[in-house]
C-alpha cells in the first residue's frame, strides 16, 4: 500500500529543516530533460509543475537544462531569455565543440532559471565518447540508430555545460547535484561521472524503453512479466543501445528513481535494479483557473467543441450534449485508444434512444495512425450513431488551426474523460482531468490509477476516479466495466454529477506537489550520501 498523503505540522517542520540542510550541502542543483521549455509529453508536465516547489526550496541554486531546438523565427513560448543570469554564463563560459548556451527563465509558476543547450558539433565527437563509455561502463552503442546519437550529443553537451558552469560560479564539485531524466540524457550522467566524479547524480526513468517496446509491439507484458529478461528482449526488439544506456545509467546513478510503484516493479524486472525512491508525480494548483475563469472556459470550450462536431457531422448539438474526452501520446494500444473505441461502441448500445453524446480523441497524430482506420471502420459499420467520435489530431497549443484553444483551457468543457491505458507509468492525463474537476476513468496499470486505488475508495462518487483492472486476458471485461460506468454517469442527476466533479477536485488537491516533493528530498539525500561514499571509498 502507498503511504497516505495527509501531512502533519511536524512533517512540514521536517521539510523546512530539510531545506536548511540542503543549503549547506547543495550549492547547484541541475535537472536535465529533453522537455525543458519543450512541450512534448508527460515529462514536461512533471518538470513544469514541480518547479515552484523546488524553487521555493533551492531558490536560484536550481537550474533546469533543456535543448536549444528553437530558431529566431520559431521561439519557445515558455522561455524568456535573460543574458545576465548566472553571472552572464551565456557569454563567459568557454565551451568546446561549438557548444553554445542561452540563459533565461522558464515561464511557469516559480520562474526557475533555465539553460538551453545547443550541442554544436558534439555529434562529430560522439563516436569517441561511445568508445569511452564502452571501456569504462560497458555501454553498448554499437547498434545505435535513429534518435540515439541526437539524444546522446545533447546529453554530453549538457554534462560539459554543468562542469563549466560550476567552475564559472566557483562551486566545488561535491556541492553539485545533477539530475537526469530518461535514457535520452543518460549519456550525460555517465560523461559527468567521468569528468566530474565528486558531483552527485540522480537518474529518473519515466518508462523503461524495453517495457514500452514490449507493449508497443503487441506482446503480453503482464501475464509473462516474471519471465522477461531485459537483455534478451533488447536484442529481440532491436533496442540494444537504448536499453544498455538506460540500464547502465540506472546502475551508475548515485540515486535511481521512478515515478510509480508500477514502474518500480518494471525496472526491477527489466533493468535488474529497483529504484531507491519512488517519486510520484504531483500537480501545481496554479495551473487550474479560479471559479469565474473556469466557468467561462467551460462555456467557451463547449461551444467550440459543439461547433466542431457540427462542422464534422453536419448536424446541430444541444448545449446539454454529453461530452467525453481522451488524450495523450499517439500509442494505439499502450494508451488504450483501442479499448476506448470499443468501449464507445458498448456505450452506444447502453444509452437511451434519444441520447446525444460526442467522444473527442485529442491525440496528436498523422494520417496513417491506426486510430483513423478504426474510427472509419466503426462508422462504415454504422456503429457510431448516438455517440459521435471526433478525432482532433493536432497538438492543442491554442493555435492549432481548428480548435484554437489550449488543452488545459479546453479540459473544463468535458463532462468526463476515459484513459484506458494498457501501459502508463504514471498518467498525467487522468490526474489533470481531476485537477480540472472532470471525473475520469483510468486503469490500475497507470501509476496514478494505482495511487488512487491505494489511497481512496474507488468510484466516481467517492474520489472522481474509477479505476478499472487491466491485464492481458481481460480486455472485454475492462471494456464492459468502462461502458457500464459511463452509461451510469450519463444517467446521473445534476447533483450526482456535481458530487463527482467536487470529488475529482479534492483528489487532485491530495496530489499537490507540496505533498510529494518530500520524495525528491529523500532522493537528494541518498544521492549525496552515495556520492560521498563512492568518492571516499
Amino acid at each position: 500500500m502507498a503511504k497516505k498523503i495527509v501531512k502533519t505540522n511536524s512533517e512540514s517542520i521536517d521539510l523546512q529543516n530539510e531545506a536548511e540542510f540542503f543549503k549547506g550541502e547543495i550549492e547547484l542543483l541541475t535537472e536535465t530533460s529533453w522537455e525543458v521549455c519543450n512541450k512534448i509529453g508527460g515529462i514536461y508536465a512533471v518538470l513544469s509543475t514541480k518547479a515552484r516547489q523546488l524553487k521555493e526550496q533551492f531558490g536560484d541554486r536550481l537550474i533546469f537544462i533543456g535543448p536549444d531546438v528553437w530558431t529566431d523565427g520559431i521561439e519557445s513560448p515558455y522561455f524568456k531569455e535573460k543574458k545576465t543570469i548566472l553571472k552572464s554564463a551565456s557569454s563567459k563560459l568557454e565551451l568546446p565543440w561549438g557548444i553554445t548556451i542561452r540563459t533565461g527563465r522558464w515561464d511557469i509558476p516559480g520562474q526557475p532559471q533555465v539553460i538551453l543547450v545547443n550541442p554544436g558539433e558534439t555529434e562529430k565527437h560522439i563516436n569517441d565518447v561511445y568508445g569511452q563509455m564502452w571501456e569504462r561502463f560497458g555501454v553498448d552503442s554499437l547498434h545505435a540508430y535513429g534518435d540515439y546519437s541526437e539524444g546522446c550529443s545533447f546529453a554530453v553537451a549538457t554534462a560539459i555545460v554543468i562542469k563549466a558552469l560550476a567552475e564559472h560560479l566557483k562551486i566545488k564539485e561535491d556541492k553539485v547535484v545533477a539530475h537526469f531524466n530518461e535514457w535520452t540524457t543518460g549519456m550525460g550522467l555517465l560523461f559527468l561521472r567521468q569528468t566530474m566524479p565528486a558531483a552527485a547524480s540522480l537518474f529518473t526513468t519515466h518508462a523503461t524503453s524495453i517495457g514500452r517496446s514490449i507493449c508497443g509491439n503487441g506482446k503480453a507484458l503482464y501475464e509473462y512479466f516474471s519471465g522477461y529478461n531485459g537483455e534478451v528482449m533488447a536484442s529481440e526488439l532491436n533496442m540494444e543501445a537504448k536499453h544498455s544506456l538506460e540500464r547502465t545509467a540506472a546502475h551508475q546513478a548515485d540515486c535511481f528513481t521512478t515515478v510509480s510503484e508500477v514502474t518500480a516493479r518494471e525496472c526491477a524486472q527489466l533493468l535488474d535494479i529497483r529504484p531507491q525512491v519512488v517519486t510520484p508525480n504531483g500537480f501545481e494548483p496554479d495551473f487550474v483557473p479560479k471559479t469565474a475563469k473556469y466557468n467561462r472556459l467551460r462555456k467557451e470550450g463547449r461551444q467550440r467543441l459543439l461547433t466542431i462536431a457540427k462542422e464534422r457531422t453536419g448536424r446541430d448539438y444541444a448545449d446539454s450534449t454529453f461530452i467525453i474526452g481522451t488524450s495523450g501520446r499517439s500509442e494505439y494500444r499502450n494508451k488504450g485508444l483501442d479499448l476506448f473505441l470499443d468501449s464507445i461502441v458498448n456505450i452506444e448500445e447502453k444509452l437511451p434512444a434519444d441520447a446525444e453524446a460526442i467522444a473527442f480523441i485529442m491525440v496528436p497524430s498523422w494520417p496513417g495512425d491506426p486510430t483513423f482506420a478504426r474510427i472509419n471502420q466503426l462508422e462504415n459499420e454504422g456503429k457510431l450513431q448516438k455517440v459521435k467520435v471526433i478525432f482532433l489530431p493536432n497538438y492543442l497549443n491554442g493555435n492549432d488551426g481548428e480548435v484554437n484553444i489550449a488543452y488545459y483551457d479546453l479540459l473544463p468543457a468535458l463532462d468526463m474523460t476515459i484513459f484506458a491505458s494498457y501501459y502508463e507509468p504514471w498518467g498525467y492525463t487522468p490526474m489533470e482531468s481531476c485537477a480540472f474537476g472532470v471525473p475520469t476513468i483510468t486503469t490500475d496499470k497507470a501509476g496514478f490509477g494505482q495511487w488512487v486505488f491505494d489511497n481512496f475508495r474507488n468510484g466516481l462518487e467517492n474520489c472522481g476516479v474509477y479505476v478499472v483492472p487491466r491485464n492481458d486476458s481481460d480486455y472485454m471485461q475492462a471494456c464492459a466495466s468502462i461502458s457500464e460506468k459511463v452509461s451510469e454517469y450519463y444517467s446521473a442527476t445534476p447533483l450526482e454529477r456535481n458530487t463527482a466533479r467536487n470529488a475529482a477536485f479534492l483528489t487532485a488537491e491530495k496530489a499537490d506537489w507540496k505533498y510529494f516533493i518530500k520524495d525528491y528530498d529523500q532522493a537528494f539525500s541518498i544521492a549525496l550520501e552515495n556520492a560521498k561514499r563512492r568518492n571516499n571509498g
